[in-house]
């Protein structure tokens, strides 16, 4: 006999949220460990509190299950993400885009091309974290000997650096954020395209500004140049290495389903490898797998280059799986719709729904310091909000990536924002006000929600499907 099944309260329906919170405050920002095991303990809570509503054990693991297969294709996706990147670093082709991407350094715009290098970087390899450890160290060093204050140069780094981590196909929280609202990644890209770039050109134009005091100094590129010679020294460098990423980027345009792109994509880095670089069938295989090992001897360069592969990116497959099992039980068991409800009652606007959304990233952000949380819990949170609006999904996936990507690096104990505070030795706090991209962004989102500013709707079909 079934039992009848009773609706949470609010108070009943934090307590995971509680839970979670808590413990990966604890996990994260006091032990400095990994969030995967907080995310399976507030699974259990929330699956208590479910039983509690009088949910059977097979109707818990169903939500869990219903909540992972949310993100298989973004985990089919990240796997073959892997693999390229493997790929591309073995054939030379994140290399040569590094290379012309440092050419570009000018004394007089120094703060501006800062910001340009960092996005190809990040563009290429989909990953802030890897950009700002390496390419950003290097020039915090340039900005350094310039005489630039430091709070500048870091918020043009991570300005440079989100702008990937939002924007590349291979970027881990690009592919998040679709699969949790519901669209491919491909129309996500294309739509955040509307708010990113007026930002990117409003960014560019402020760091001219500030950089402007800086024209005609003597720029002490040591650092720059150990990296350019050094990947002339130990790969064929060559402006042909840029046809691969130009070609996925003609594949999105085109709207070619992601995984053969980016497969495609794996196939040509690998060809490369072979043609251009002379490697082995072994050594591309081994870069596909478990990714391209950098030997150089020069360490920012082994750093930037040592990563990718199919096993590089299992642990954030887990951790997606591990925090969609938390929102797969809370939605089954109706505590996110709870949550939701009482944040939405007095939400009457498109524009009210999307500031609601932004500051629940941001909120996520800062009690829960992890951006993967940041975009699954508001996602699950909003995703009924913005069907019942006949808003596309993919307006929900690109405020989730607008607001819970581009503000995690600004806050100190988030653990991007750890991270980049150690790695520039830049507290967030004090580059936040010149991250112009990452605060700008969110702003322009909520612009377009109060305007209706390419705030796209459903289908009139589609909308009959979602009613």
């Amino acid at each position: 006999m079934e039992k009848e099944k009773k609706e949470a309260g609010v108070w009943l329906a934090l307590i995971p949220v509680i839970f979670l919170v808590s413990a990966l405050f604890i996990t994260i920002v006091i032990l400095g460990q990994s969030a995967h095991i907080p995310l399976i303990l507030a699974a259990a809570v929330a699956a208590a509190v479910a039983s509690r509503l009088g949910y059977a054990w097979k109707e818990i693991q169903e939500g869990m299950v219903q909540g992972i297969n949310l993100a298989m294709g973004a985990i089919l996706i990240l796997m073959v993400v892997g693999t390229l990147i493997g790929t591309w670093i073995s054939g030379g082709i994140v290399p040569a885009m590094i290379f012309y991407g440092l050419k570009a350094l000018s004394p007089g715009i120094f703060l501006g091309a800062t910001m340009v290098i960092c996005s190809v970087v990040s563009l290429g390899t989909g990953s802030s974290w890897s950009t700002a450890g390496t390419v950003g160290v290097a020039l915090i060093g340039v900005g350094q000997g310039l005489g630039i204050p430091v709070s500048m140069v870091a918020g043009a780094i991570i300005s440079g650096a989100y702008f990937g981590d939002k924007m590349s196909p291979l970027s881990d929280t690009t592919n998040l954020a679709p699969a949790v609202a519901g669209t491919d990644l491909f129309s996500h890209i294309r739509h955040m395209v509307y708010t990113v770039v007026p930002a990117y050109v409003i960014a560019l134009a402020l760091y001219g500004f500030l950089g402007m005091r800086f024209s005609g100094r003597v720029m002490e590129s040591q650092n720059i140049e150990i990296i350019m010679s050094t990947m002339k020294e130990h790969f064929f460098i060559h402006p042909v290495l840029l046809l691969p990423p130009l070609l996925v980027i003609a594949m999105v345009i085109l709207k070619v389903p992601p995984l053969p792109a980016l497969l495609g994509g794996t196939l040509l880095g690998g060809v490369f490898a072979l043609v251009a670089q002379s490697r082995s069938l072994g050594d591309v295989l081994t870069a596909a797998h478990a990714g391209h090992v950098s030997e150089t001897g020069v360490a920012m360069v082994d750093e930037l280059l040592t990563r990718g592969g199919l096993l590089s990116m299992m642990e954030t497959v887990a951790l997606i799986i591990c925090a969609l099992s938390f929102g797969g039980i809370m939605e089954r068991a109706g505590m996110l719709q709870v949550l939701a409800g009482s944040l939405l009652r007095f939400v009457k606007s498109t524009g009210a729904l999307v500031t609601t959304t932004v500051f629940s990233c941001i909120g996520m952000n800062i009690i829960a310091a992890d951006q993967y949380i940041a975009i699954v819990v508001p996602g699950r949170m909003f995703k009924s909000a913005f069907d019942a609006k006949g808003l596309h999904p993919k307006n929900l996936s690109r405020v989730l990536e607008n607001s819970g990507t581009m503000t995690s690096p600004l806050i100190p104990w988030n653990s991007c924002g750890a991270f980049m505070g150690a790695t520039l030795g830049v507290n967030p706090l004090v580059y936040l006000p010149y991250a112009f991209l990452n605060l700008l962004v969110p702003a322009i989102s909520i612009f377009y929600g109060y305007t209706g500013i390419t705030m796209e709707k459903l289908p009139a079909e589609d909308l009959g499907e979602n009613a």
